[in-house]
């Protein structure tokens, strides 16, 4: 008889585990709140990061953190109420920033990474999305030689150790590839090997059209409603009840909560985010996805207009929104590029989820038969979701995951 699942979450990584079930012979139903690609796979810079295989770790510098307690920066703002409610989330995630963990964890995560070209290309060509591609990487640029020098020595390493590929900028070429910008830079790094996305939510569309071809359905739902039917697992929909053998929670920032209704107690805090599109002021155009690395904001050139992306914020997941990384980050940028007037009617917010040692929970719910998880994916979302789809549903389906993925277990936070 036919095996069928039950995927909760329709973000990136969600659809991407929809269709490789539904690959495998499977009857899937994709189930979320909004139509898919509406929350945290909306908004991001729009980068499929084959380079990215070292996580964002904690900063272990002293005069750093005490820069950061400031709270006037881009790359990183908090809420000071929600502090007392995430210090064990962020001790826990500094101790696993150290040189020595940081650099296990970074080997264990690398797989992922490695791995994420490839898998999105399976799934962009089957969904005849290549017009929402670009395949010619994107730029690091940087206002200062020391700044320079330090990541090019550590692109370097990457090379060596991980195969990703780069170019060394200069000056004069970044003049030359971006000639609208109206700042002089010490250099910068071009990563070769990345692609990058003209809508992401548009890419999750079209993931989502190839999964509904292949036979699965989308229906709307609420994960809260999931509970035990038997030997497998049933939810209330819009359809009604839906009862399936086996269910997989690829609920991003929500999934702390949905798992905890279940008995299970996830370390997993959030990183929201901000983002705005911009029009170009006259004949300017950006041509690159572009990082000003000392300052900790994005321009990347989209269908929508030139999308401005933030760092990090610490905050509640559900707390109001407090876009004032956007607002300084704008003001920053405006000095580089010219921007024109901004093109959405308010700043689109959305959060990421964080596990304190980086990688993302991939697995077998330890306590739950039929029951698997897909989360924790932190700035690396869009990135992993296909390949954590396949390794998801090869384990599922009784194969082998095609790479190692026991670093991911969710037993390591709940044996």
């Amino acid at each position: 008889m036919t095996k069928n699942a039950i995927v909760l979450g329709a973000g990136i990584v969600g659809v991407s585990t929809a269709i490789h079930l539904q690959r495998r012979g499977w009857q899937v139903t994709l189930i979320d709140r909004k139509d898919p690609g509406s929350e945290t796979s909306y908004g991001n810079a729009g980068l499929i990061q084959r380079e990215g295989v070292v996580p964002y770790g904690f900063p272990q510098q002293i005069g750093l953190l005490l820069r950061y307690a400031l709270n006037n920066r881009i790359d990183a703002h908090y809420h000071l109420k929600a502090l007392p409610s995430q210090l064990a989330f962020l001790a826990r995630y500094w101790w696993n920033s150290n040189a020595r963990r940081h650099e296990m964890i970074t080997r264990a995560y690398a797989p992922l990474i490695e791995n994420s070209i490839l898998e999105h290309k399976d799934l962009i060509e089957a969904s005849h999305a290549e017009q929402l591609i670009r395949k010619d990487g994107w730029m690091k640029i940087f206002r200062t030689e020391v700044k320079r020098d330090e990541e090019l020595a550590e692109a370097e390493s990457w090379q060596n150790e991980f195969g990703v590929s780069y170019e060394t900028l200069s000056s004069a070429d970044i003049a030359r590839m971006e000639p609208s910008l109206m700042q002089t830079f010490a250099g910068g790094i071009r990563w070769r090997d990345p692609w990058s996305v003209l809508d992401p939510q548009a890419l999750t569309a079209a993931y989502r059209s190839y999964f509904e071809s292949l036979g699965g359905r989308f229906v709307v739902g609420d994960a809260v409603s999931l509970g035990q039917s038997g030997s497998g697992w049933k939810i209330m929909t819009s359809e009604g009840s839906i009862e399936a053998d086996d269910a997989v929670m690829a609920l991003g920032p929500w999934a702390a909560v949905a798992t905890k209704r279940l008995g299970y107690s996830f370390p997993l805090g959030v990183k929201r985010g901000y983002h705005m599109h911009y029009a170009a002021e006259g004949n300017a155009v950006l041509n690159n996805w572009t990082l000003d690395a000392e300052r900790g904001y994005f321009l990347a050139p989209m269908n929508r207009g030139i999308r401005l992306t933030t760092g990090a914020e610490f905050a509640a997941l559900d707390a109001p929104k407090t876009p004032v990384q956007l607002d300084r980050a704008e003001k920053v940028a405006r000095t580089v590029f010219p921007l024109g007037r901004r093109l959405d009617p308010e700043p689109w917010m959305g959060a990421r989820p964080c596990t304190p040692d980086m990688m993302p929970i991939i697995g077998k719910a330890p306590r739950h038969n039929g029951l698997w998880f897909a989360f924790g994916h932190a700035h690396h979302g869009l990135t992993l979701g296909p390949v954590t789809g396949r390794v998801l549903a090869e384990l599922i389906t009784g194969g082998t995951p095609f790479i190692n993925i026991s670093a991911y277990s969710p037993q390591r936070f709940n044996p």
